[in-house]
């Protein structure tokens, strides 16, 4: 018999972020099949965080599944991101999601952007 191993989601995500991503697939359109994290080529730095409503599921995402719906990472993101953990803050002045990457060598003075 041979033994398989569950291989561990490539991101972590808090129970704030969680609870986001349930809150976004609650008002999202019709046609949303869940919320997807990718790294697109932006800012001083290099990449940055991109979240947005997914309609249809690509070869190479990785597809996790949250309480709320499923949460997909760009298979071309997948290698930046191994390690990384998601949350959403919230306080009186701000709110968005943030990323603990170990992955990132360095970030941009604003935070908008990261490279590896």
């Amino acid at each position: 018999m041979t033994k398989t191993r569950q291989i561990p989601a490539a991101v972590t995500l808090t129970p704030a972020a969680e609870a986001r991503v349930a809150e976004l697939m609650a008002k999202a359109p019709a046609d949303a099949i869940g919320v997807k994290l990718s790294t697109p080529r932006r800012g001083c730095s290099g990449l940055a965080y991109s979240v947005d409503y997914v309609t249809e599921e690509a070869k190479f995402d990785e597809k996790i599944v949250t309480p709320g719906g499923a949460f997909y990472i760009d298979g071309a993101s997948v290698l930046y991101l191994v390690g990384s953990t998601m949350d959403w803050q919230e306080d009186d002045f701000t709110a968005g999601f943030t990323f603990e990457n170990p992955n990132a060598k360095g970030a941009c003075g604003c935070g908008e952007s990261f490279m590896v």
